[in-house]
């Protein structure tokens, strides 16, 4: 395939090779990807942040269709909002919508099997992982060495943001400050830390948010 999208990318870093299992938590790996669509519309100039908020500069479709799908659905809405609302409406079924589409492209492969004899499960290990080895060598190259292309910068940063430092064996501080440094417009850069910002929020939301549900007397 192409180079993947940066929702692909993320999505493979996230899934161990050879157990299909994802590493990262629900919250953070499904804000992350939705995250990943709004960055790719920031990259191809088709949205923009003003006041906090998310607003379509141009309709016209990227040729990704998931990108494409999201843009669209920004459009039809009446009033901008913020990036975490989006985040959340984006990433209702975009981590299955994912996973079909690298399963069709055979970049993954999808297993059916049980856990303890009785649990089905479903698990997803690397059918082709060249995709995933050149996104990792690109991250690698960007925080050792430089220079960095705006989507790789952008890369780290989702890595950095969705707690997945540890499972490309780079330093998180090390992923943040090539998301920082000067790779793009500012107009850009600015898109991507506000998305990145509010990953951030909606992953400390969701967790305090399941850690008040399982509290004696929260029912």
């Amino acid at each position: 395939m192409d180079r993947p999208t940066l929702a692909d990318e993320l999505l493979l870093i996230a899934y161990d090779d050879e157990e299909g299992s994802a590493i990262a938590g629900a919250p953070a790996l499904d804000y992350g990807l939705a995250a990943a669509l709004l960055i790719e519309l920031a990259l191809a100039d088709r949205v923009e942040f003003a006041g906090g908020r998310l607003t379509v500069r141009d309709t016209t479709p990227t040729g990704e269709p998931f990108a494409d799908r999201a843009l669209a659905t920004i459009a039809r809405e009446e009033h901008p909002r913020k990036p975490g609302e989006w985040l959340q409406r984006l990433s209702r079924t975009l981590r299955e919508d994912l996973l079909a589409s690298l399963v069709n492209a055979r970049v993954l492969r999808r297993e059916q099997g049980r856990v303890l004899w009785v649990f089905p499960v479903t698990r997803y290990p690397a059918g082709d992982p060249a995709p995933e080895h050149a996104a990792r060598a690109a991250m690698r190259q960007a925080v050792h060495q430089g220079p960095v292309d705006a989507r790789t910068a952008a890369l780290c940063g989702l890595v950095e943001a969705t707690g997945l430092a540890r499972a490309v064996g780079l330093p998180a501080e090390r992923l943040k400050a090539v998301a920082d440094e000067r790779w793009a417009a500012d107009a850009v850069r600015k898109a991507v830390a506000e998305v990145q910002a509010a990953v951030m929020v909606a992953i400390s939301a969701a967790t305090v948010a399941t850690t008040v549900s399982t509290m004696p007397g929260s029912a």
